[in-house]
């Protein structure tokens, strides 16, 4: 199975996404066929923070017609934000779209969480992941969400996290368990990891490029 991959948005999480492939691909003992492209991510959170569906929509599916015309057979969008047009994506796309989103809720489901925590970019947060999850509820910061989510886009547009940063969006997931029964916090933006890999947050967190890239191991395995 060739696997195509929207990334550059940002560039850590496209990093983050090939090396966890090709770990996990090959853990399995299972060839990886694998295209990457570059998409903007200035122009996603332009987008997305004017909710322009449509015009997200129509840079998405060239890339994708750019990913068919390499020879992938199903394709991915490496950021959860990049999914607030995924539906205007899917009913365009040449080729098969494995939402992120929908292999979340399914985690979930089957481990028996039904209360998570967000973190992630302004529209992740304002719109609760975009309405997308079917089986799970979902709580987002109480304290200053905005500013959180303005710290997000200067992490994954720069690839770095401060150390003042990371204590925010720890601190941030503490208080949605103590505070709105969060059972775990969910890293809905994929750059996350540049805060919480090494840590030890003292509750349950989701990871959601681990999630989307066991979906496609999956597929992989068929």
């Amino acid at each position: 199975m060739h696997i195509g991959l929207i990334g550059g948005i940002g560039p850590a999480a496209t990093i983050a996404y090939y090396n966890n492939l090709v770990f996990e691909f090959r853990k399995a003992g299972l060839p990886l066929e694998l295209t990457i492209v570059h998409a903007d991510v200035t122009t996603l959170i332009s987008n997305a923070g004017s909710d322009n569906r449509e015009a997200q929509a129509a840079v998405f599916v060239k890339h994708l017609r750019q990913l068919k015309a390499a020879g992938c057979d199903v394709a991915a969008i490496t950021a959860l934000t990049g999914h607030f047009c995924f539906n205007e994506t899917l009913s365009q796309s040449p080729l098969p779209l494995l939402s992120a989103i929908e292999a979340i809720d399914r985690y979930c489901e089957d481990q028996g969480i039904s209360i998570v925590g967000l973190l992630g970019s302004p529209p992740v947060l304002s719109s609760r992941l975009f309405g997308q999850l079917r089986n799970t509820n979902c709580v987002v910061p109480k304290s200053n969400p905005e500013e959180l989510g303005r710290d997000y886009l200067e992490m994954a547009t720069s690839g770095v996290c401060s150390e003042l940063t990371r204590q925010k969006f720890l601190n941030a997931g503490a208080d949605m368990v103590a505070e709105q029964k969060a059972e775990a916090i969910l890293l809905a933006g994929t750059d996350l990891a540049l805060a919480f890999d090494g840590q030890s947050p003292g509750y349950k967190t989701i990871d959601a490029l681990a999630i989307h890239i066991n979906a496609l191991l999956s597929l992989a395995r068929r």
